[in-house]
């Protein structure tokens, strides 16, 4: 830990809405300060960082006066905009009586799933760490439905790492960090200082449901720390309260759980490829074309096709699966769906008197493919 915190010159900093909110009773300003202090002084140190922030629902609740979370999309809609104005205000005010600049950045998956909004959301987060403001991004409640919703913050803190090619993602929780079991029914659960992101036995420790004003838990924590690892950010899951955490990480105090990522860093247009959470589609491919794409790197040609799965257009992300099911890697279409119906079975060759035109000879090509 003290050399993977200790390095890191850009952070992504997560914090739950149990923690915003002192357990949804309303924006804990002295919290949201003293968080505000410590991003400043790793400013100061010549680090960039980013805070994703939750709580927008939950001060929302608390404004409105209610005290059961909604079901309804509606209404958490309407909690999120009234309480995003009080969340907004409070990291502003804070992180200026420091000196720092704040932007307030809304998402939504569907930012992300698109190649042209990706790149303008990378574009302006880059610039405002270039001018030394903080931007903090929270999930755009207020416009999000089901399909374009990500569903948990420690998820959307995952793809924001990934998005800026973060060193690290750290998650503050109300939680010290990971047990091999939950220490409140079993005594002997032993906790899980330093692992590996990605090991499946960490899923299987971290079951359980999230807060009563969240909607995550350590489940979704270890899942954004696989996640944030394919872009090769390691991730520390720590408690909120704990004095100073976020400078006494990075001066190389072994404080939480360290997940350790150890893939290399993805480009970031692979990264965005593997950063998609819904498909527009599918292509089912036979066991020699997922060998030349697993064992000797190939591109995907049409002759290897035997189905085209969903309604997708030329440029989408979309997976290769296997004649079983399993999904091998994703990438950009170089046909859309009709059009590659048309191509299934066919040699690169026959392609332009199968479509009277031809675009490229690969479906997709190695360039714009990665493996799941």
């Amino acid at each position: 830990m003290n050399d993977v915190l200790k390095n890191a010159r850009r952070i992504v900093v997560k914090v739950g809405s149990s923690l915003v909110t002192n357990e949804g009773r309303g924006v804990d300003a002295d919290a949201i300060g003293t968080w505000c202090r410590q991003m400043a002084a790793l400013a100061a140190d010549g680090r960039e960082v980013i805070m994703v922030s939750s709580g927008a629902i939950a001060e929302g609740m608390k404004r409105l006066g209610w005290t059961t979370r909604p079901k309804e999309i509606h209404e958490l809609q309407a909690a999120a905009a009234v309480g995003q104005m009080g969340l907004a205000q409070m990291y502003e005010s804070k992180l200026r009586e420091h000196g720092m600049g704040s932007a307030q950045v809304l998402l939504t998956h569907a930012d992300l799933a698109d190649r042209e909004r990706y790149l303008n959301a990378r574009s302006t987060l880059v610039t405002l760490l270039s001018h030394k403001v903080v931007p903090v991004i929270n999930e755009n409640d207020t416009v999000v439905t089901d399909e374009i919703k990500f569903g948990d913050n420690d998820t959307l803190g995952a793809l924001v790492a990934n998005l800026v090619e973060a060193d690290a993602l750290v998650i503050l929780t109300d939680q010290k960090g990971l047990y091999s079991a939950d220490p409140r029914k079993d005594p002997s659960a032993r906790f899980i200082d330093v692992a590996t992101a990605g090991d499946p036995s960490l899923e299987q420790m971290a079951g359980g449901a999230g807060s009563r004003v969240g909607t995550g838990g350590m489940i979704t924590k270890v899942l954004a720390a696989k996640r944030a690892a394919g872009s090769g950010a390691s991730t520390v899951i720590a408690w909120g309260r704990e004095p100073e955490v976020l400078v006494r990480l990075t001066q190389g105090e072994a404080i939480g759980s360290l997940f350790v990522a150890d893939t290399a860093k993805l480009t970031a247009r692979k990264q965005w490829m593997a950063d998609h959470l819904q498909l527009r589609g599918a292509v089912v491919v036979d066991d020699g074309a997922v060998a030349k794409l697993r064992d000797e790197g190939k591109s995907l040609l049409p002759i290897g096709m035997v189905e085209v799965v969903g309604d997708f257009h030329r440029g989408d992300v979309i997976a290769v699966r296997t004649l079983q099911g399993q999904d091998v890697a994703r990438g950009l279409a170089n046909y859309a769906s009709g059009e590659a119906r048309r191509l299934v079975r066919k040699a690169s060759s026959e392609i332009e008197a199968a479509l009277g035109f031809a675009n490229e000879p690969e479906m997709i090509h190695r360039d714009n493919l990665v493996l799941a």
